[in-house]
């Protein structure tokens, strides 16, 4: 994604995934965003790093709304369309409360699911 431009305001690729990515990441029942597990992001996540934006994608439509994919795996026991509902709605009000921007949509894309918690 190249820069978006939201009321005059210029983001840089990457500012928008990592709002995606923290939403995601606080829904209840989301084990992981992106290909890896929590376990397996390394050092940099135990210390408090960026989030990872990996299994994000997102590209604006010609009416400048936000199409966004998200891939994620959900912790056992957890209903996974309501999972994904969560999923939506968290993201959409992030991207719109701290970017102004509108989202036209939330793919959400569950890869797998976690047994340890």
């Amino acid at each position: 994604m190249s820069d978006l431009t939201v009321d005059g305001m210029a983001l840089a690729p990457g500012v928008v995934e990592t709002i995606v990515s923290i939403a995601v990441a606080d829904v209840d029942g989301v084990a992981s965003v992106g290909n890896a597990p929590a376990a397996s992001r390394g050092i940099r996540g135990v210390l408090g790093g960026k989030p990872s934006t990996s299994g994000i994608e997102i590209a604006a439509d010609e009416n400048d709304k936000l199409q966004i994919s998200v891939r994620i795996d959900v912790y056992y026991g957890h209903v996974l369309p309501d999972v994904a509902a969560a999923v939506r709605q968290s993201v959409t009000d992030a991207v719109a409360s701290q970017v102004g921007a509108q989202v036209g949509s939330v793919d959400v894309y569950i890869d797998g699911v976690q047994f340890n918690r």
